[in-house]
């Protein structure tokens, strides 16, 4: 598999990833511009630039990109810089694959028709999963995957993925409850359920009673979204993408006071 395949596949399938590529160098360097390297978040490679301490450096660069979502120009000096022999100069660009993350919203009212589209503007491939026909349609979540069936069903079917968001936001208490406890103990990049500080604070209980332990309950974020003292279902969505964008930025929430876990 070259560069490029492997670009489209981390892109297709929704694996993170960064593209290193040399820009410029100077004097004896490992490469020339243009040569290209892709790294995967284990910090495997597709391609090369060069190998050695070069290599090394950039592939450090770039875990750090596949993190923050943010490019970086990355240059040296191989010998004063890096203690290489070579005595040229390097420019290498590292820069993230725009790979869409899965986010699966279930429920298909009021909040979830606002926060759709602004999921789906932040480049997640955004699925709403509700069995009422009538609510999950295309007009209502353009550009969204629409799951018409039962949804604790697709819950339990869902095999998760450390690249996949869910968010808990339907008509009914009993099936948001069902829904977390199915969900949180699969693997995922985050959590939200909608409700209030008391509505939280009693499904925690309950789902530890359930026999989920504090590791597993400590992943939901209840009540979703920052506090913004947000109330209609537009503000609510807006408060909910802000947490999407803190979260996946790597930015932590304040935690829930001790009292009302």
């Amino acid at each position: 598999m070259n560069v490029f395949e492997a670009a489209a596949v981390a892109i297709r399938t929704g694996r993170k990833a960064a593209l290193a590529t040399v820009l410029a160098r100077e004097g004896s360097a490992p490469r020339h511009a243009g040569a290209r390297m892709l790294v995967w978040s284990d910090a495997s490679i597709v391609g090369t630039i060069g190998g050695g301490e070069v290599e090394r450096r950039v592939i450090e660069q770039a875990l750090q990109v596949i993190v923050s979502g943010r490019p970086v120009l990355w240059s040296a000096h191989l010998t004063r810089d890096l203690g290489m022999c070579c005595g040229g100069a390097m420019e290498v660009f590292v820069e993230p694959l725009s790979v869409r993350e899965p986010f699966v919203i279930f429920g298909a009212g009021h909040v979830a028709h606002a926060v759709a589209p602004l999921l789906a503007g932040l480049d997640f491939a955004v699925t709403v999963v509700d069995e009422r026909e009538d609510l999950a349609t295309s007009e209502r979540f353009p550009g969204c995957a629409l799951v018409c069936d039962d949804t604790l069903a697709f819950a339990r079917r869902h095999p998760g993925g450390a690249d996949t968001w869910f968010l808990v936001v339907t008509h009914d208490h009993a099936l948001d409850q069902d829904l977390c406890e199915v969900l949180l103990p699969k693997a995922s990049a985050w959590a939200g359920m909608i409700g209030s500080r008391s509505k939280a604070t009693k499904f925690r209980l309950r789902l530890r009673n359930a026999g989920l332990p504090d590791d597993v309950l400590a992943r939901l974020r209840s009540p979703v979204g920052l506090d913004i003292g947000a109330e209609t279902p537009a503000e609510i969505a807006v408060s909910i993408a802000s947490e999407v964008i803190r979260a996946r930025r790597g930015l932590s929430r304040p935690p829930m006071p001790l009292s009302e876990r």
